[in-house]
């Protein structure tokens, strides 16, 4: 979640929001198979927003993508922003999201790899191919073979998260997840650096999807979408046996 980014938002967000609202969000059928080896897949690909089309800056993009292994691991994660905001907006609030996490954070681009917005709409996050395994800067010592999914919101305790959010996110764990990967199982992941709860080198067990807060000192994803996190397993669970 925003964290200490929190006091910029509220200047950045606003004035972001000011621009020409965006054209409708055109939602694309499946893309080609990236150029190089991709994952194999136990779920459909579900329909996903790319960057070209919620207008991302690649001139801030610092650095090419980077790619891991097959994705062991879901961490679940929330953006922090209110939950008000209508869905045809989400692309500024994408474009102002990107740039905090470049020019404050001092990541190479957005750090997710992808974000779901209230209405269910995809979006991708991280550059590199939606296909592909991108190593992406949203779980720190643990972004090597998992992906990171943010909820465009603030899902505290006693919020309701919307099912279409909640579905969303089913879909792409469940498209996401490497073959044999038990949805309502867990996995151990060794720590790169000692900026988690783990020191560098550590071994972890989580949960196969997991919250922010399973790895950091965090309240992320917050209490209402952590506590969904079960059915979210279940759901996963049903899509990939179908």
């Amino acid at each position: 979640m925003w964290s200490r980014r929190l006091a910029l938002g509220a200047v950045v967000l606003p004035l972001a929001l000011l621009v020409m609202r965006d054209d409708p969000v055109r939602l694309l059928p499946p893309e080609p198979a990236a150029v190089g080896p991709a994952a194999p897949r136990t779920a459909p690909q579900p329909a996903i927003v790319k960057r070209s089309v919620w207008r991302a800056d690649e001139r801030m993009v610092r650095h090419r993508a980077t790619y891991t292994g097959p994705v062991n691991a879901v961490f679940i994660h929330h953006t922090g922003h209110p939950n008000g905001y209508d869905c045809a907006d989400v692309p500024a609030m994408l474009r102002a999201l990107q740039m905090d996490h470049i020019r404050i954070e001092g990541w190479d681009d957005i750090g997710y790899n992808f974000v779901v917005d209230r209405c269910g709409n995809i979006y991708e996050g991280r550059a590199g191919g939606i296909g592909r395994s991108v190593h992406g800067a949203h779980t720190q010592g643990f972004n090597d073979d998992s992906v990171g999914i943010a909820a465009l919101g603030n899902f505290g305790a006693g919020v309701t998260v919307p099912k279409p959010l909640l579905e969303g996110i089913a879909k792409l764990a469940a498209w996401k997840l490497r073959p044999g990967a038990d949805p309502r199982g867990t996995v151990r992941l060794v720590s790169t650096n000692g900026e988690s709860r783990y020191r560098k080198g550590a071994t972890a067990e989580f949960h196969v999807i997991s919250g922010h807060r399973d790895s950091h000192q965090t309240r992320c994803p917050g209490d209402a979408l952590y506590d969904r996190l079960p059915a979210i397993r279940d759901t996963v669970a049903r899509m990939r046996n179908n």
